[in-house]
């Protein structure tokens, strides 16, 4: 399973990077912690970021671990901290924004399915979570809790330099080009210019010159272009013929839908308690309905089946209703 985050020893201190959603796919921050607690005492730390947030109790427990830290952290915001990440940043004793790049902070949000007491505990969680946020970003920018909690609710985004009036940054410095494998299309305001940035193909690499991942499969073949299925595989040393132009098609409408659609089979499989099943469904571009098909399926293959001709002692069993099953599964995210 792919990491979301590299620590690495550099010189005479380490480099921390979080370039991905945090805690994405189950994965959570102990490691992460198991990590950064391995590195000495005092040493300075610099923490690169370039994510779109996600598990805010991960985000709160990183921020935790480096506040405890006794080195210098010096938090370099590469393209995006939102949502979560954006508290992950706050732990900084500086915090650097190239000028092209953008912080977003709002309130977490959760799914909860159950009974009213359990949405009830969710929305007090919440809460509660969304108060150590306020706290947080009041602390760092030395604005009050109210006006930090009002810019919260409105999903503010702030680039360098309002960042930096706002007290959440420390220090601006030259623009980067900027690469994200994460959508931003779930963010109520996620500014125009941002999501250019994104899906300008001329932007996808990080502001050392490194390569993406795509250029990194590409080397490991050797260069060489993947074959069609149906068509003639390229010459070596051959450029291949150029693509057709396709007209009236999206390429980001497109990756938009195919990553929604990504997710919606995960948290299909996760709430029916069979998530090592959505690799498969996705490897065979399964829809929707076919997967709550099959999902309802083996459910009901798997339920006891009592004979009317062998009463068993006790009441009589029945079929528990899928959403009871789930009825405290739930997520939080920030």
């Amino acid at each position: 399973m792919k990491s979301w985050y590299t620590i690495r020893a550099r010189g005479t201190g380490a480099e921390v990077l979080i370039y991905d959603e945090i805690g994405a796919y189950g994965v959570s921050a102990k490691g992460f912690l198991a990590e950064l607690g391995a590195l000495p005492d005092g040493v300075p730390i610099d923490l690169r970021l370039n994510s779109p947030g996600g598990s805010v109790f991960d985000a709160v427990a990183i921020y935790n671990a480096l506040q405890r830290h006794d080195g210098t952290i010096t938090v370099w915001i590469d393209g995006v901290a939102a949502s979560a990440a954006s508290y992950v940043a706050m732990a900084g004793d500086e915090i650097v924004m190239p000028e092209n790049s953008f912080l977003m902070i709002h309130c977490p949000s959760g799914l909860v399915i159950g009974t009213a007491a359990d949405m009830r505990e969710m929305a007090e969680t919440m809460d509660k979570i969304a108060g150590t946020m306020v706290r947080g970003y009041a602390a760092r920018s030395g604005r009050s809790e109210k006006e930090i909690a009002a810019l919260m609710a409105a999903e503010t985004w702030f680039d360098a330099a309002a960042a930096l009036e706002a007290g959440l940054a420390t220090r601006m410095i030259e623009p980067v080009r900027i690469a994200a494998s994460f959508d931003i299309a779930r963010f109520r305001n996620a500014p125009p210019a941002l999501a250019e940035a994104i899906a300008d193909p001329a932007s996808e690499s990080d502001q050392d010159g490194n390569e993406t991942a795509e250029d990194v499969i590409g080397d490991e073949i050797g260069d060489e272009a993947p074959a069609v299925p149906g068509e003639p595989k390229p010459e070596r040393g051959k450029p291949p013929s150029p693509d057709p132009v396709a007209t009236g098609i999206d390429p980001t409408a497109i990756r938009r839908d195919a990553i929604a659609h990504a997710r919606a089979v995960v948290d299909l499989c996760r709430l029916a308690g069979q998530p090592q099943r959505a690799g498969r469904f996705l490897e065979e571009d399964a829809s929707l309905d076919a997967v709550r098909s099959s999902l309802l399926a083996t459910r009901a293959e798997a339920e006891a089946q009592i004979s009317p001709h062998h009463p068993q002692p006790g009441p009589t069993p029945t079929a528990r209703p899928w959403g009871d099953v789930i009825a405290r599964t739930f997520k939080l995210k920030g």
